[in-house]
Parts: C-alpha cells; sequence; structure tokens
C-alpha cells in the first residue's frame, strides 16, 4: 500500500518519482496493485480496454489518491466518477512505460544527438494503440517537473513526469492529447520552490503574444535533398537577397492593419520577388518571440514558426509551420531560395521562457560577465555546455530539414567571438588562455556549419560579423569557421559614408569606394544593404543621398549600380528597391503607394534589370570570391570621381563597370581595355526609363583603338552620364 509520505507527496505535488508509485506495481509479496491520482474524483474503477471491471479502487485520500489490488497486471483503464456523478474514462499515463529510448538517452547525455527535437517537446504519437503525445523536457536540477494545460486544468500536480538521470530529462507520455493543446511545463526547483510555469524550448508552436504557452504541433515532414537548390546556393551562382520583414512588407490596413498569412505571403511576396528578379528571399527571424519591437531578434521559439503568420485553421489545429512550408514550397516552386535569420546569439529574460529554467542557470552562462548582454538587455547561451549547444545545433537543422530552408543567416556573430563585446575593463572574464576570444562559442559555430556541411549540403550559412575575425567564410578543416558567406559591413559603412558626402568633396574621400576592394577576396563576402541602416534614426537610403530630388535618386541608382558591380553577392531591404523615403517602421506597411510616381517606378525598374543582368552575365556571379575575376582599369581618377574595372566569368567573358559619382557629364573620357574590339553599353542607370538624363556614349558603342591607357595596349573613349554607373560588355 501507499505510505502516507507517498500520498502527502503527490496529493502536495512534490513527489519526485512519480512513477514509483503510481500506475500498476507489483508488490514484494507478488501482488499486483494499480495506485492512480485523480483529483476531483469521489470513486475510481478499473476497466479492461474492453470495458469490463476490474473492481472499484479504494480512496486513500479525499483529494483524489486511490488504489486497489488486482489479480493480475496488464492494460487497463480508469472510470472516474465527478462529483456531480458525472462519469469519464481515462487512459491512465502511469501504465505506459518509457518515453525515449536507451540510445536517445545516451545521446542527450552525451549532447550529441543530432535531432533533439525529434524525441524533446512534444510529440504526438501513439503507443500501445492509444494516440496521445509524448513530452519531455530537460531539466536536470528540478526535484519536480509536470506537464500542465488545457488537459488537466492547468494543475501541476496531476501530470507529474518520469526523470531519465542519465540525462537530466522528465518525460510522460498523456493519453488523449493531441495537436492544438495548449500546455507548459510546471518545475520544482532544487530546493522545492515552485517556478514560474516554463513554455517548452522545443515547442514547435506557440501562442500568440502575450499569450505564451505553447501548442502540441504535428512534426513537418522531411523535406527531400534537392540537386536545384543545392546548385542555387553555390559560391559561384548568382546571389540577390531580398531581405524581408514579413509584419511590415505589407498589411491589411482595411482589416485592422493585419498582418498576412503565410498564404497571402505566398500569393503576394513571392511573385513579387521573383518578378524583381531576387534570386533570395531574406526573412527576419520568424521563430516565435515575444516583443514585436524586437523584430524576431530576441527569440523564445528556436523552434518554432511565429504564430503572427499562422492562418487560424493552421493555429486551431496543432500545425502553424504548415503553412510556413507551404510558402517556402512555393518560393521554391518560383525559383526563389528562402534564408532565415537564426539567433544562437541571445535570448530574452522572460521568465516564462528559458531563464534560470530548472531553477538554475541551465541555458545561460551563471555569471553577468558572460552571460548577460549589456547592449539588449538578454542572456547569452553557454554554448560550453554540451546540452545547450545541442540544443541549438539542432534548431539550425531543424529549420533546414523539416522547412527545407536554403541557409541560415547566423546574428551577431561578432557578440559570440569576443567575451569583451561591448564590454568594459573588468566587466568580462578572459577566456582559459587569458585571451579575449570566447573558445566556446567558436567550437559551437565549426560545429553548427560541420553538421549542416555534413547532413544538408545543400544549405549555407551566412555570418553577420563586423570585425576582422579571420577565415570566417572558410572551412573549419582549413582553420575557419565554416560558414559559406560573410555579411562585408566594412563595405556597406565605407560606400555609404562616401554617398552621404556632397560630389564636391568626394574627390577628397575616393579611397571610401575603393577600399573594400583591398580585401574582397580574403572571405565570401555579400554586400548588405539591410535593415540595420534604415532604422534608429539613420533614415532611408533615398535620404542618406545629397543634392535635389533628381540627384538624390540618380547618386542612389548609381551606387545601386556600383554594388551590382562590386565582387560579392548582394542584398538589399525591402522598399530599398523602389526608393522608400522614410525610415523604417516594423508597425506599418511599406510606402507602395510611391510607386505612382516616375521616380520610384524607375527606380524599381533598374534594381529589377540589374538583378537581370546579374543573373545573366556570368562574369558578375562567377569568380565573385577569386581575384581572377576582377581587375581595376582606374581606381585613382579622383579628379572626376570616376572608378572603373573589369568583372571576368568563368567562361572567360567580361564586363566593363565605369562610375560617375559626380553631376556633370565628362566627356571624352579614355579607359584602357583588356581586349580589342567592341564595347557596348549593356545597361546605364541614366537611362531615361529608370528617370535618368538619357546621357551616355554616342551610339552606346565604343570600338578600341591602338592607343594604349592604364596599362592595357588597347583603350576606348566614353561618355559618361551624370551621377551614374554603366555597364559594357564586349565583342571581337
Amino acid at each position: 500500500m501507499l505510505t502516507l509520505h507517498d500520498v502527502d507527496a503527490l496529493r502536495q505535488g512534490r513527489h519526485g518519482d512519480p512513477f514509483g508509485v503510481l500506475g500498476p506495481h507489483r508488490a514484494a509479496d507478488g501482488s499486483h496493485w494499480i495506485r492512480a491520482f485523480v483529483p476531483g474524483a469521489t470513486k475510481l474503477r478499473a476497466l479492461t480496454p474492453g470495458g469490463r471491471s476490474l473492481g472499484q479502487f479504494d480512496c486513500r485520500h479525499a483529494d483524489g489518491v486511490f488504489e486497489r489490488q488486482v489479480a493480475r497486471s496488464g492494460a487497463y483503464r480508469l472510470e472516474a466518477t465527478w462529483a456531480d456523478g458525472s462519469t469519464a474514462l481515462i487512459d491512465d499515463p502511469y501504465r505506459f512505460g518509457a518515453v525515449l529510448g536507451e540510445m536517445d538517452v545516451w545521446l542527450l547525455g552525451e549532447g550529441s544527438h543530432l535531432r533533439p527535437y525529434e524525441v524533446l517537446g512534444a510529440t504526438p504519437r501513439t503507443i500501445d494503440g492509444v494516440a496521445g503525445t509524448a513530452f519531455a523536457v530537460w531539466a536536470p536540477n528540478a526535484t519536480r517537473t509536470s506537464v500542465v494545460g488545457d488537459f488537466n486544468h492547468w494543475d501541476g500536480r496531476r501530470h507529474p513526469m518520469r526523470l531519465r538521470r542519465e540525462c537530466g530529462v522528465w518525460e510522460i507520455f498523456l493519453p488523449g492529447v493531441g495537436p492544438g493543446a495548449r500546455y507548459k511545463f510546471e518545475l520544482l526547483g532544487p530546493h522545492g520552490e515552485l517556478l514560474p510555469q516554463k513554455a517548452d524550448p522545443f515547442a514547435r508552436q506557440a501562442e500568440l503574444r502575450p499569450a505564451t504557452a505553447s501548442i502540441v504541433a504535428t512534426m513537418p515532414p522531411v523535406a527531400p535533398p534537392s540537386a536545384a537548390r543545392q546548385a542555387a546556393n553555390a559560391l559561384d551562382a548568382p546571389m540577390s537577397i531580398y531581405e524581408v520583414h514579413l509584419g511590415s512588407w505589407r498589411r491589411k490596413p482595411e482589416e485592422g492593419n493585419r498582418w498576412l498569412d503565410w498564404d497571402e505571403l505566398a500569393d503576394t511576396l513571392v511573385p513579387y520577388a521573383q518578378d524583381m528578379g531576387f534570386t533570395h528571399l531574406e526573412l527576419m527571424p520568424v521563430s516565435e518571440h515575444p516583443f514585436d519591437g524586437s523584430w524576431g531578434y530576441q527569440t523564445l521559439g528556436q523552434y518554432a514558426p511565429t504564430a503572427r503568420f499562422a492562418s487560424p485553421q493552421d493555429a486551431a489545429h496543432g500545425s502553424a509551420a504548415a503553412g510556413f512550408r507551404r510558402f517556402v514550397d512555393r518560393a521554391h516552386a518560383a525559383g526563389l531560395g528562402v534564408l532565415l535569420d537564426w539567433v544562437p546569439a541571445h535570448f530574452p529574460t522572460d521568465t516564462w521562457g528559458l531563464a534560470r529554467f530548472d531553477g538554475t542557470h541551465l541555458y545561460e552562462y551563471a555569471d553577468p560577465r558572460e552571460g548577460f548582454h549589456n547592449d539588449w538587455n538578454t542572456l547569452i547561451y553557454n554554448v560550453g555546455r554540451t546540452e545547450v549547444r545541442n540544443f541549438l545545433v539542432g534548431s539550425a537543422l531543424y529549420w533546414l530539414e523539416r522547412f527545407d530552408i536554403d541557409g541560415l543567416r547566423v546574428d551577431a556573430v561578432a557578440s559570440m567571438l569576443y567575451r569583451d563585446y561591448s564590454r568594459k575593463p573588468g566587466e568580462w572574464i578572459p577566456n582559459v588562455h587569458g585571451g579575449r576570444e570566447n573558445l566556446e562559442a567558436i567550437a559551437f559555430l565549426k560545429r553548427t556549419n560541420e553538421v549542416i556541411g555534413g547532413e544538408r549540403p545543400q544549405a549555407v550559412t551566412l555570418a553577420e560579423e563586423s570585425t576582422a575575425f579571420p577565415a570566417v567564410s572558410r572551412p573549419t578543416y582549413a582553420g575557419g569557421l565554416g560558414f559559406h558567406y560573410k555579411w562585408n559591413m566594412g563595405w556597406m559603412h565605407d560606400t555609404l559614408q562616401y554617398m552621404a558626402r556632397d560630389p564636391i568633396h568626394r574627390r577628397h574621400h575616393h579611397g571610401e569606394m575603393s577600399f573594400g576592394l583591398v580585401y574582397a577576396f580574403n572571405e565570401n563576402f555579400v554586400l548588405p544593404l539591410s535593415h540595420d541602416e534604415v532604422v534608429h534614426g539613420k533614415g532611408s537610403l533615398l535620404g542618406k543621398m545629397p543634392g535635389d530630388r533628381w540627384q538624390r535618386f540618380a547618386n542612389l541608382r548609381a551606387y545601386y549600380g556600383f554594388m551590382f558591380g562590386h565582387p560579392g553577392k548582394k542584398l538589399l531591404f525591402m522598399g530599398c528597391e523602389f526608393g522608400q523615403e522614410r525610415e523604417w517602421n516594423h508597425d506599418i506597411s511599406l510606402d507602395w503607394h510611391l510607386l505612382q510616381q516616375p521616380e520610384h517606378a524607375g527606380l524599381q525598374r533598374l534594381v529589377r534589370d540589374l538583378n537581370g543582368l546579374l543573373r545573366s552575365t556570368p562574369a558578375l556571379h562567377t569568380q565573385d570570391f577569386s581575384s581572377a575575376g576582377f581587375a581595376w582599369i582606374d581606381h585613382g581618377d579622383a579628379a572626376r570621381s570616376v572608378y572603373s574595372f573589369v568583372r571576368r566569368g568563368s567562361n572567360g567573358d567580361m564586363l566593363l563597370v565605369v562610375s560617375n559619382f559626380v553631376p556633370v557629364v565628362h566627356q571624352g573620357v579614355r579607359l584602357g581595355v583588356p581586349a580589342a574590339g567592341t564595347w557596348h553599353e549593356r545597361l546605364n542607370t541614366d537611362s531615361a526609363h529608370y528617370g535618368g538624363s538619357n546621357v551616355g556614349t554616342p551610339m552606346a558603342a565604343a570600338r578600341s583603338e591602338n592607343v594604349p591607357a592604364h596599362g592595357h595596349a588597347q583603350s576606348i573613349v566614353l561618355t559618361l552620364p551624370p551621377l551614374a554607373t554603366v555597364f559594357f560588355t564586349w565583342t571581337v
């Protein structure tokens, strides 16, 4: 029989080993017993699965503690009678065996489970013919952990879990609980203290803020490998990325300014990006996050697509992720890749999240000199802990395999690499060698990239890394971090600084545009004109340009032309393609009405044509990361603020790019060229088609002459339009 201690511990919700006392048990004398805790029940009867009575339980306590000796062990159900006389059939969770397999337990304990999301969290499944959900959560320092939810009145006494001590994971199978059910975990800390109810770290769906419960959801199927996507993501493929904040790309003002759902985004965003010629969409974080103003960068749902864009039907049936998968499939069908912003650098302090999850610093470093971000008032993952590293690496693989994502742009990598990032002397702890590098984070990033390379070779990773940390985009076997691409923050800063200057002063800052070529091939660079450049008082890209209205548009067109000619993959934030005039506001839609004005429509046409030129011209993408793909003609013409260079493709084709960054037409400009023949104007950002003045080389072609210039035996003479970039192709 149950001891009085066990009875009191069960009814008080403080029993640390509920499976040791509840469910079927065999006593030392060989007798068989069933014990149950069903708060609110006045009577309890055991039935066979076929409905035959096994007898009435004895009530050990009026709070709902029952037990009964039975003739033999075997499957059974419970019939509870409530105070009002009604009855209910219950499948007893405590008659089911362990949820986790021995291999899973071993791998989780070691921190080497490649796909922990397949066994942790809430997984709908059928055991012994009974449908339900298996719950499992890592909380090694808790003294009791329970599942609470809609299905048990959020009562932590009802479904305490079994602890697998080998890996610190608590588990239970709850019959009858299925997709759509809301739940959390209720834990007692190391000293028996009741903690705030916690959302599931591995939840695949969550409530829309401000609600915070996790939702039982179906597991998305694995997407099969794709040779086509691997080719589209290759280093020598064209890549022009359209960065999007889904909550403000378009909204429905006529419906309360609501967001578009995944299917509406697939109907609008996908064909728009396809028509504009972009190769990839990069979505700012779509993982679940509590605060809209963080734009998703303070996530607490590393495995949950946000409820913001789920259709009501998907959300209600525990399949909110299905809409996101449909969106990705639609993008791929249109020839677009999908990249996700992924945030392993920090997480918010919300008490229902990961902070002090089991009453200890489980996911975060304990010392605030390691575990707290002063810039963002967030916590820092303790990636030196194998289980935390496994949680994050698993998240990366989950998005790539289960949603067919083409790649992950890893946010705030610099903040991970350095222990003294944004910290004053004395506010950080050196590594074991006394240095400032975060050796644990470096190992984590390498591990993540190695796992992705081995398990999902078609996918790529991109690092937002703003320092000169070496070999970010070099393989780990060569001493690098293993990323495929690195954002070129230096290029972005220098060139935007130059473009903001009055053209009359640009001659004195000529090196700001050319300096990027000094280090252009040290990494596999993406040239980013991202959301960070159009917020926090920085204004829009168009607003940064000097001069009158015509000159501002001309400056921006010339800048885009220079960017698309420059080695490196391209990234443009939404709205920049048509010249958004105001600073980006995440709470409202972009100003699409501006396209009714010819200047904005012209700029949009230019970006569409630049994308087309990039995709159709091997010289502009096949050797982005090799010095063989680039050669200056003249980077020293500061007096005229003119830059000229040649791009070469791996197939031998050539493209001449010339930029003039002053509002003056330069007549008779002689440039050396690497080959004799005719150089045809292919694209001119000063074309009237884009809103320009239509100045250009007469007949839109220049025949080379046997006149040496700039180290070449042949040269051509051009007319350079004002504030413009011109592209020339070569024929014999």
